[in-house]
């Protein structure tokens, strides 16, 4: 084994491991035996973008697939199913990326136990939702693929319920009624998130079947191209997969199992679901939706990018509406997820390496603005905008901070958010034509208006005179909030200013996965 295929399975060895020595710890041990765990998994995914052809061009002669390293081992050979692990350019800042906000998750229970309790458990469920996230992000099999998607659902359902509600650990100031955590909020929430996921995933069971019967094999490298496929079964395939990954991203109409969710889940919830965990929809859909299945995806790009703009301005319009911080922060995600959405209609380099920044970017920006979000509502004791004005002059530290994330996710240049949303409605202007040309400019509009509910935002939360809600609240930054909330902000202005952070190691996977999406 070399140290790349042991790196791989270190990658989901770990976390799983981990997951189970956690749970049956104690809570004090648990949470910092998780954090130790999660730090060693970030650290094994590091050194996977080193190895051979990791940042070398693809030539017309090799498989538009071609991973760093990669695991393919015989798995069931009655069925001809592998365990084929692989990353390259496309899925390694995606792995990165959850490796980091679960170490950040962790490490936060270990500074503020969550509501509830039973902070071991919590952790234990976290690292089990990273091994299911990252194995999908590293499976280039179908079936295995489908497995770790579905690992994800339980634990994240039990973070929802078990640790969701609006917590309050004491009366909220300038109320006279004290407000407890809403369990049946939070699982009501909960069981619409699994619904919906459920739903999803028999499409994308039926989708894998489709595929794996016409094709007579799963694998994703031989598949990328829709080898062995008709045009008939690739619009059935594209068809099924789209709608399976468009619930998990999630694209409008599909979306409404997302603010619920957001909103009742504790601060660590809300920072997995936004940061990584809607990646598995949009990353689903490149890898897999488009890559196994180009003929389905040309035919049914048009469709997607009217969909795509249709979450751009309806989120925003939305959000311009909330009264509510976190349901505000949860819509936002569908009108960001969105942009993600048109880039890969395109089906153009541009477009799909916009997609791919502006995952990253809504990831860290996201992330970010819920742990803040959470710290606002833990010191308040409220999510309501007309109930926090004038935090600046009370926290501006805090205050600070939300300003510069919230400016970040309206796309700000020199900040991570600008690459995505602006090449994405480059790609498709470029791409022509009246409908594209269309697209193009109405998301366009839809980034002004991203501008104006988060302007919005700032103005009914850190400006006028502070509120009694927020009179009296710690006025500084805590150092293990720093800590956990500082690699968010300085990796925000580092894809902000050199995007090839991303870009770069995506670039020769992209044009080859553009190349047989237009043989």
């Amino acid at each position: 084994m070399t140290f790349g295929q042991f790196l791989l399975v270190a990658v989901l060895a770990v976390p799983a491991l981990g997951a189970a020595v956690v749970a049956a710890l104690p809570r004090d041990p648990a949470r910092l035996v998780g954090v130790v765990v999660a730090a060693i998994t970030l650290l094994a995914t590091l050194p996977l973008a080193t190895g051979d052809g990791s940042w070398t061009a693809y030539t017309v002669t090799e498989p538009a697939v071609r991973p760093w390293h990669q695991v393919d081992l015989a798995w069931t050979p009655a069925l001809d199913l592998r365990f084929h692990l692989g990353v390259d350019g496309i899925s390694y800042p995606l792995v990165v990326l959850t490796a980091l906000l679960t170490l950040l998750c962790c490490g936060y229970t270990l500074w503020r136990e969550p509501a509830g309790g039973r902070g071991g458990a919590l952790v234990a469920l976290l690292l089990v939702i990273e091994v299911g996230i990252l194995g999908t992000f590293l499976a280039l099999d179908l079936v295995l693929f489908f497995l770790f998607f579905e690992v994800v659902l339980l634990p994240m359902y039990a973070v929802i319920a078990g640790w969701g509600g609006t917590a309050d650990a004491a009366p909220a100031r300038g109320h006279a009624e004290y407000r407890p955590v809403d369990r049946a909020g939070a699982r009501a929430a909960a069981r619409k998130f699994a619904l919906y996921t459920l739903a999803g995933s028999v499409l994308l069971l039926v989708g894998v079947y489709v595929v794996v019967s016409a094709a007579g094999t799963a694998d994703i490298v031989t598949l990328t191209g829709g080898a062995g496929l008709s045009r008939s079964a690739q619009m059935a395939a594209f068809v099924l997969l789209g709608l399976a990954f468009a619930v998990k991203s999630p694209l409008w109409p599909l979306h409404t199992w997302l603010p619920a969710a957001h909103t009742q889940a504790p601060t660590v919830g809300s920072v997995i679901l936004a940061g990584v965990l809607l990646k598995m929809g949009t990353y689903g859909l490149i890898r897999v939706a488009v890559g196994v299945a180009p003929e389905g995806a040309r035919w049914a790009a048009p469709a997607l990018g009217v969909l795509a703009v249709a979450a751009i301005i309806v989120g925003s319009l939305v959000c311009l509406a909330q009264s509510e911080l976190k349901r505000l922060i949860a819509y936002s995600s569908v009108g960001h997820m969105g942009f993600v959405l048109l880039g890969v209609a395109t089906l153009t380099t541009t477009g799909i390496q916009a997609a791919l920044i502006g995952n990253v970017a809504h990831g860290v920006l996201t992330g970010l603005l819920f742990f803040l979000a959470g710290a606002i509502k833990d010191r308040t004791h409220t999510g309501e905008l007309g109930e926090l004005s004038g935090l600046r002059e009370t926290a501006p530290r805090l205050s600070g901070l939300l300003a510069f994330a919230a400016i970040g996710s309206l796309g700000l240049p020199g900040l991570a958010g600008f690459w995505g949303e602006a090449f994405a409605v480059v790609a498709a202007i470029e791409v022509g034509g009246p409908l594209w040309t269309t697209l193009g400019v109405l998301a366009a509009l839809g980034g002004a208006l991203t501008a104006a509910y988060l302007l919005r935002l700032l103005r009914r939360v850190t400006h006028g005179r502070p509120s009694p809600a927020v009179v009296g609240i710690p006025a500084g930054v805590a150092v293990p909030e720093w800590v956990v909330w500082a690699p968010l902000a300085l990796l925000a202005l580092a894809v902000g200013l050199v995007p090839a952070l991303v870009l770069g190691v995506a670039e020769s996977p992209v044009a080859a996965l553009v190349e047989v999406i237009h043989p």
